[in-house]
């Protein structure tokens, strides 16, 4: 049995993957893929790309658009060197030049660096825990194509006039109609909005999955490096993307409602800082952490040695991921904060490095400690240290009070950042080369990897390090010291280099994909994870049987029969695991029928949703502007909600089926399943988002004055009825609950549309009010005070509205039967529902009565 294995993980050759015929027969690994869904069309079809949902195809559709965004951004970078050369250049207006910098940093930040990851991590992670596929696919793919449908309509943006033009962080009060008024600069913050949407969805995803899907034995101690940060990094993006999603709902208020928030004298240019910092902070270790992770696992493999300290570093990336939501005021030195603050964040500044510092130190000792082999995937891994350490010491200058007072707003600002997060860009071009014959089953031309390298390593530092030099250039300005012009003349030259780089590498991958060698299962001696015990690349659900550690090394376990991988490898991460006994789990059940791989309807969603957005974009002060371009932006709009529900209602209705447990390990929650405790996460991320809402009122409140601010509503009455209201309908849902349990349809249908007459009770309670506020002439525009009543009641309501559709959706189902055998999806809208209703608790006493 030991020599069939062997002989099956070096096959290279005789094997079909993914649905697609290769030379030679059918490996029975690859027959049992071919057959998990008739649907699935072969990989050389164009069709499989718009219905897959699997997570190998939706990871190299992740990798192909980001690289597609990177060379988007990239060509509007050598704009902007080329309009450098000289001081003052004419290539591009001064309008022009600032919406390429803004285009350019909004590009490379969120559709580049972290797609390009999570490209790697939706074809990897699910590889290394022993998952057939993530827990929800077609909300992975959903996810995929709101991410790509967003950057689509930010490219839409240049077409309608002027696109965004104040700077990827987009400060208040310049990106408010008053400074900005352009339909295009709308369109950017909708395609944000979808952006955040994607995250968000995939967020839940990953969590879930790693949470609950892991195989029998890999206890989170044993999770492989790559894992792990991706662990942490959508722990991160969870809860920072939220915070940036209510500050973009604020901006996009103020841009089609007519609201005043941001515009708002005394505080909402400082609002605008803190709810957008505490998500940039983080979001540097977001993009950071899925690189560190490609640098453990290439230092491990091409050293030959498990990282030293390994659950230090652990510990190190764990601090850090919690740290990062406390330093953002780092970034708002130059603000009105008190001293006493800012020397606050200063030390938080300061002590946040400290952890990082334990896992550069790890990665050098494991260099150290093993026998390095130079292949490019190392190369670029250890040139990401190189260049991270030198944009890491940089940094420190800036976490000092004193010297930010110089350096903010000049080049040395951009040097260091470039050097952080091109650092990271750099490891994950070596994840790139190393995933490449697990992704693609050939190899790439090492020799044009290693001329890759030099080439880019080259030109980054030939690009960026003269910044330094010349850091008294202003940034976003193109006007600078002619003294400086050698050293951005220089700079020039080096991003014409960098860029050559990338020509090598695209010639190189798409050239090895067609007459590259035939790579092997595991093509790296001491690659150890489990991606690398299958073959490359892997059948359509991942492995032959279902993974388990629960011997103290990798097996495949079916109702009949263990097979173990041969060789030395199967570890979960570069060590030996202690043998342990299974956990009493019917391992062989994960294997009993096949799950669902096709759906068209995450495209069509994702596509509904770009035409609605694209036709809001169009929107003023709460409507549409007279004539023809007012009402076409109001047809498109119509059309895209219109496409926008039917695809909704044709995604609920589909029979899909995802991966069927039960699973190995998923401590603390084996008692939890899938979708609860999906709907828990994302209800995290609503407590984020709906306290962002309210801290964002009570730092407005505050900066106007307490005492002085005048509460919208005058009688507190409606906000006391839709209390009791809300409150009723949680005590229905929860009857509604014990009906399912009960086997009671009549029972449930009461409760459910008991529930359902509240809410429209809630909202029609909630309308008149809102009507009589406005005959007073209290609309939305009126004041600040106005504005964050209704931006913040009306962001509640949308959300009860969301739950009476999801309602009146479980009653027509249950009139059918549907529930009776089992009551968990009434417990799942139960869930949100009282979410919802808790919000308001907070919502009554700060808006109607304090």
């Amino acid at each position: 049995m030991a020599d069939e294995i062997r002989h099956r993980r070096n096959e290279t050759n005789d094997r079909v993957t993914d649905g697609g015929h290769a030379s030679g027969e059918r490996s029975n690994s690859a027959q049992s893929g071919a057959h998990a869904d008739e649907t699935l069309p072969p990989l050389g079809s164009i069709a499989r790309w718009f219905v897959t949902t699997n997570h190998k195809d939706i990871g190299i559709l992740y990798t192909v658009t980001a690289l597609f965004f990177l060379v988007f951004g990239g060509v509007l970078a050598l704009l902007m060197r080329v309009q450098l050369w000289v001081p003052g250049g004419e290539l591009l207006s001064p309008v022009s030049y600032n919406q390429t910098v803004t285009a350019h940093g909004l590009l490379m930040i969120f559709w580049f660096l972290s797609p390009f990851a999570f490209g790697f991590a939706n074809y990897v992670v699910p590889l290394q825990i022993g998952a057939k596929d993530l827990a929800f696919p077609r909300l992975n793919a959903l996810s995929y194509w709101l991410y790509l449908f967003s950057g689509a309509l930010f490219g839409v943006s240049f077409f309608q006039g002027e696109s965004l033009s104040g700077g990827w962080t987009m400060y208040a009060p310049l990106n408010v109609p008053t400074y900005m008024p352009s339909v295009g600069a709308t369109t950017v913050v909708l395609a944000l909005i979808l952006f955040v949407a994607s995250v968000t969805v995939s967020s839940v995803n990953f969590l879930t999955t790693i949470h609950r899907m892991r195989a029998e034995g890999l206890t989170y101690w044993r999770l492989p490096l790559f894992t792990w940060t991706i662990l942490l990094t959508v722990w991160m993006m969870l809860f920072a993307f939220a915070a940036l999603l209510a500050a973009l709902l604020i901006l996009a208020s103020d841009r089609l409602l007519g609201t005043t928030y941001l515009a708002a004298e005394g505080g909402g240019s400082l609002l605008w800082a803190h709810l957008f910092w505490f998500f940039g902070h983080p979001e540097v270790y977001i993009v950071f952490f899925p690189a560190l992770g490609v640098m453990a696992e290439a230092f491990q493999t091409f050293t030959g040695r498990r990282l030293v300290g390994r659950k230090w570093f652990i510990l190190a990336m764990v601090l850090v991921a919690i740290q990062s939501f406390a330093v953002w005021m780092h970034h708002m030195f130059l603000t009105t904060i008190n001293l006493q603050v800012k020397t606050l964040f200063m030390a938080t500044t300061i002590g946040i490095s400290l952890p990082f510092d334990l896992m550069v130190f790890a990665l050098i000792y494991t260099m150290v400690k093993g026998r390095i082999r130079f292949t490019t995937p190392f190369l670029f891994s250890f040139g990401a240290l190189v260049l991270f350490i030198i944009g890491g010491i940089t940094g420190v200058f800036l976490g000092a009070v004193v010297l930010d007072y110089e350096f903010r707003g000049t080049y040395w600002v951009v040097a260091h950042f470039h050097y952080v997060m091109v650092a990271g860009v750099t490891a994950l071009i070596g994840g790139l080369y190393y995933w490449y014959p697990k992704m693609t089953g050939r190899m790439y031309n090492e020799r044009l990897g290693t001329l890759h390298f030099g080439l880019f390593f080259v030109g980054f530092n030939l690009l960026y390090f003269p910044m330094f030099l010349a850091w008294e250039t202003p940034r976003r300005v193109i006007e600078y010291d002619p003294a400086f012009v050698t050293w951005h003349q220089l700079a020039t030259v080096g991003a014409f280099v960098l860029a050559a780089s990338f020509l090598v590498m695209f010639w190189n991958l798409s050239r090895s994909l067609f007459v590259g060698e035939d790579a092997a299962n595991a093509p790296w001696e001491f690659a150890t994870t489990a991606e690398w015990a299958v073959p490359s690349p892997p059948p359509l659900e991942n492995f032959p049987g279902t993974p388990s550690y629960g011997s103290g090394s990798l097996q495949f376990v079916t109702p009949n029969r263990v097979l173990t991988p041969g060789g030395a490898r199967g570890v979960a991460d570069g060590g030996t695991a202690d043998a342990a006994g299974p956990h009493g789990h019917d391992l062989g059940a994960h294997d009993q029928g096949h799950e669902s791989h096709a759906s068209a309807w995450p495209f069509v969603v994702g596509l509904a949703s770009f035409v609605a957005l694209l036709g809001l974009s169009g929107a003023r002060d709460g409507g549409f502007p007279p004539g023809v371009e007012g009402g076409i932006y109001a047809g498109i709009a119509v059309v895209g909600v219109a496409l926008l529900v039917f695809a909704l209602v044709g995604m609920t209705r589909q029979r899909f089926y995802g991966p069927r447990g039960p699973f190995g390990e998923s401590w603390p929650f084996e008692r939890v399943e899938n979708v609860k405790i999906g709907v828990w996460f994302f209800l995290a991320s609503d407590v984020v988002l709906f306290g962002a809402f309210i801290g964002a009122y009570v730092f407005t409140r505050v900066a106007h004055g307490w005492v002085d601010w005048e509460i919208v509503p005058h009688d507190p009455l409606p906000g006391l009825v839709n209390t009791y209201l809300l409150l009723t309908s949680s005590f229905s849902v929860v009857l509604a609950l014990v009906a399912a349990e009960k086997g009671s349809r009549y029972g449930l249908l009461a409760g459910l549309i008991a529930t359902m007459a509240l809410g429209v009770g809630f909202l029609v309670n909630k309308a008149i009010e809102w009507n009589e506020l406005f005959h007073e002439g209290l609309t939305v525009s009126s004041s600040v005070e106005t504005s964050t009543f209704y931006l913040t009641t009306g962001l509640h309501g949308a959300h009860v509205l969301v739950g009476l559709l999801i309602a009146l959706y479980m009653i027509v189902k249950a009139a059918r039967g549907a529930y009776l055998d089992d009551g968990r999806p009434v417990e799942y809208f139960g869930l949100y529902w009282h979410f919802v209703d808790i919000v308001w608790l907070f919502l009554f006493p700060l808006f109607y009565i304090i």
